[in-house]
């Protein structure tokens, strides 16, 4: 059985360091762009069960045939962000320590990877305030 070859070379040149940074930044927008999705569903799944909530206590409103349809498909919206959000954190987390292993480690110029960047942090704040936000309308007295 032959020893494993690398699928490419690796050389630090300026022009690859350059590349790798591109990379690096192409993850943070990433990151970032699932974020501003999830932000919207978690917004858009509360602002949905706010609104139907207060728009029944409206005088001359007819009662809904599911009153609680609108809770539903909040709660629906809310779970979409967390899940997006925690699969997106899961994904960024793999890639940088991907990009930041073996060979690659010369390219970026640095001795050690960075241990929780800010976008990083960011993403697991917004799992919990996606969190709180689920079970804020969940267990609220319908």
């Amino acid at each position: 059985m032959e020893p494993s070859t690398p699928r490419f070379e690796v050389t630090p040149t300026d022009a690859s360091h350059f590349a790798w940074l591109r990379t690096r930044m192409a993850l943070e927008r990433t990151i970032m762009a699932w974020m501003r999705t999830a932000v919207a569903l978690i917004g858009f799944g509360f602002t949905i069960v706010q609104f139907f909530e207060r728009f029944s206590r409206f005088q001359g409103v007819v009662p809904a045939n599911h009153p609680f349809a609108a809770r539903y498909v909040g709660l629906v919206l809310i779970a979409a962000g967390v899940v997006t959000l925690v699969l997106s954190a899961f994904q960024y987390r793999q890639t940088v320590h991907y990009v930041w292993q073996g060979e690659f480690a010369a390219l970026a110029s640095v001795d050690k990877p960075p241990g929780t960047t800010p976008v990083f942090a960011i993403a697991i704040g917004l799992i919990f305030i996606g969190v709180l936000a689920f079970m804020a309308v969940l267990v609220r007295a319908g």
